[in-house]
């Protein structure tokens, strides 16, 4: 008589074995228009170190790493240290427009490069191979159309934190990336034009520092010419004029900020007029009438 009830729990228990817990269920059918890529940016930095060294430093270390590192072998080319999606540690403390701390917002670039070092003559910064920025035009392309990153969201790790970086540096030729459609540029005849009346009044601080912060550096905007706003200035003529980066505010800085903040105004297409007839060509037949 006790052989049924055992059954039972028997069969109950081996039914409650055989039911596998379920996992969340979903429906990938909508999409929410109200979203973007996670990427906004591409900071560029150089290592300051050899390749042995920025390997284990950027791959093997624990505090910095980097989404590329470009070597600089005879044949460059990049390592892929983390996944574009993922977050990689090489912004710091970062400012730009509207964005803080870029790490969450942004690709990391490292090219292998010894920086500068330190002569009688002053510092000397050390030349990138044009091997390095061949490859580097390529990839920032590629990047560039995969997350539509705007023009002016390739930047330098001295761009986004130049109160304490300077990569990657003066010797960095940033008007290649301009030549290949990658970043804007103050088209030199329009900074000709500007010179003549900036040489002879030049705007005071406030206006270099409201300028700076439209372009978008952090910057003070105090009205004087402290030791940040020089930083800033520095980084900015370290890129666009690196024959003379001392944070001087100067007439042709100045002239380059306002093309750079200043569109270049729309010429309206001049009306279509309707085509007249040949001189020599023969006058119209009117038409005869029913």
């Amino acid at each position: 008589m006790k052989i049924v009830p055992l059954l039972a729990l028997t069969a109950l228990l081996a039914g409650c074995a055989t039911v596998a817990p379920e996992g969340p269920r979903f429906d990938r059918s909508l999409t929410a228009k109200a979203q973007s890529d996670r990427i906004k940016y591409v900071i560029l930095h150089y290592t300051v170190s050899d390749l042995p060294r920025s390997i284990n430093t950027l791959a093997y270390g624990t505090q910095v790493s980097a989404h590329y590192l470009l070597t600089d072998t005879e044949q460059p080319f990049f390592y892929t240290l983390v996944d574009e999606p993922r977050q990689s540690n090489h912004a710091g403390l970062s400012s730009w427009k509207i964005y803080n701390q870029l790490n969450s917002a942004s690709i990391g670039i490292e090219i292998v490069n010894p920086g500068f070092k330190e002569t009688a003559q002053g510092r000397v910064y050390a030349p990138f191979s044009q091997a390095q920025i061949d490859q580097l035009i390529l990839l920032l392309k590629d990047i560039v159309k995969r997350h539509n990153i705007p023009m002016g969201n390739i930047l330098g790790h001295n761009d986004i934190a130049p109160q304490r970086k300077q990569d990657p540096g003066p010797a960095f030729p940033w008007k290649q990336l301009a030549d290949a459609g990658l970043i804007p540029w103050p088209e030199p005849s329009r900074v000709a034009a500007r010179l003549p009346g900036l040489q002879e009044q030049l705007p005071d601080v406030f206006w270099f520092q409201r300028k700076l912060a439209e372009i978008g550096y952090a910057v003070p905007q105090n009205g004087e010419l402290d030791q940040a706003t020089r930083n800033v200035i520095s980084v900015f003529q370290t890129k666009y004029r690196p024959s003379l980066f001392d944070g001087t505010p100067d007439a042709e800085t100045a002239a380059m900020m306002d093309v750079l903040t200043t569109p270049v105004p729309l010429i309206p297409a001049a009306p279509a007029s309707a085509p007249q007839p040949a001189a020599d060509s023969p006058p119209p037949v009117p038409a005869e009438s029913d």
